[in-house]
């Protein structure tokens, strides 16, 4: 039985929305969201090393959120 995280996550890869993926948000969770800050002041824009810490997730997705979330709201490290 797929979690609200699961389906949550897995919404994103339908075959739908496929195509458009780049024109798509990416959603994350909540525990997602904080383990991308914390992790994101430790070692900073290292995507790659902030992916491996969320299983499924790849360093552009991480990447493209934080982007979306922070680049414009002045948050710092």
């Amino acid at each position: 039985m797929a979690t609200s995280e699961d389906s949550c996550h897995h919404d994103n890869f339908s075959g739908s929305q496929e195509g458009n993926m780049k024109d798509s948000q990416v959603h994350f969770t909540e525990d997602e969201e904080a383990l991308i800050v914390r992790m994101y002041n430790l070692v900073g824009e290292r995507w790659s090393l902030i992916a491996g810490r969320i299983p499924g997730r790849t360093a552009e997705e991480i990447k493209k959120y934080w982007i979306s979330r922070y680049s414009t709201s002045g948050f710092q490290k």
